[in-house]
């Protein structure tokens, strides 16, 4: 059984609940609204109710969590065309988070036709059903990416989706963002809720393009990427520009990457080398783009991350 002491449900703005990570210190999803997240920063940028025209549709969920990012792509691929094929691959660390959101029910309000499905995921970490094939690698990330390369898995929709990167480098440095880039069909698009310079400067660095996705409950926008060659795609012409300041965003400091040459460093290490790179660069301080653009005190939140 799943220790359920360890996972006490926090309400959120739009009467969905979530977790706060001890180990990290963070909430698994904005208090403005977790289910809310769900749709608005990974299922509706992915431009998934399109994508589910196709007969079989491939998504790609790092970071599982509770398994909400999974939960409204089914609900939102199936409403659309019910007779889509889903392939779904999810990479988390810890099984015991998704077990603990189906032990206190949190998806009762989700009005979620899929719940046994969320079920046998978070405890058998596999599902097969006509329509539906689906499982869960459990372990770090870095080393479960290269099992999805090699299986020749091409997802339509990538869903982003750690901590935050000053509390879970590893997971948004140059390095392990070329290997999702590499998982990503060429019309395939990826989606993450961070507009952290550093992040984007990686998605650029692994030869996608980005664009903004719209602030949801706060400031700050997300960002959504795709291959670059694909210039007619339809998915493309969804990119909203990025503005001005977050233009000149990438060239501060702020936008200075993370970086994991072997896929292997403890984030301590990965933070280090940031600031250590940071504090030779000739980029201009953050500080002084904030101060431009009249960010104040509210600069923080836009940036996604500290200088």
């Amino acid at each position: 059984m799943t220790d359920l002491e360890n996972f006490t449900p926090k309400l959120t703005a739009d009467g969905s609940f979530t977790f706060v990570s001890q180990e990290f210190g963070e909430s698994f999803h904005s208090h403005y609204g977790a289910q809310q997240e769900s749709f608005s920063k990974f299922v509706e940028p992915t431009k998934l109710a399109i994508t589910a025209q196709k007969p079989v549709l491939r998504l790609l969920d790092i970071c599982y969590g509770l398994g909400y990012n999974t939960a409204a792509a089914l609900q939102t691929i199936w409403a659309v065309n019910p007779s889509c094929c889903v392939e779904v691959i999810g990479l988390e660390l810890n099984p015991a988070v998704s077990q603990a959101a189906i032990a206190h029910n949190l998806f009762d309000n989700w009005n979620c036709n899929h719940i046994e499905i969320l079920k046998e995921l978070a405890f058998e970490h596999q599902v097969q059903t006509p329509r539906l094939k689906a499982k869960l690698l459990i372990g770090d990330a870095r080393t479960t990416i290269k099992l999805v390369h090699q299986s020749g898995f091409w997802a339509d929709a990538i869903f982003l989706d750690p901590f935050s990167p000053p509390q879970c480098p590893q997971l948004w440095t140059i390095e392990f963002i070329k290997q999702l880039s590499l998982c990503l069909h060429p019309d395939g698009l990826l989606a993450t809720y961070s507009c952290a310079a550093a992040v984007r400067t990686a998605l650029l660095s692994a030869g996608l393009i980005i664009g903004s996705t719209p602030p949801v409950g706060r400031r700050s926008p997300g960002t959504v990427a795709a291959h670059s060659r694909c210039g007619e795609s339809q998915n493309h012409s969804a990119l909203t520009t990025l503005s001005q300041a977050e233009k000149e965003h990438l060239l501060t400091r702020a936008a200075i990457p993370y970086r994991d040459p072997q896929l292997s460093d403890p984030s301590k290490i990965i933070v280090m080398r940031r600031q250590q790179e940071q504090e030779i660069s000739s980029l201009e301080p953050t500080s002084g783009w904030r101060k431009r653009w009249l960010l104040g005190k509210q600069g923080r939140d836009f940036l996604g991350t500290s200088l």
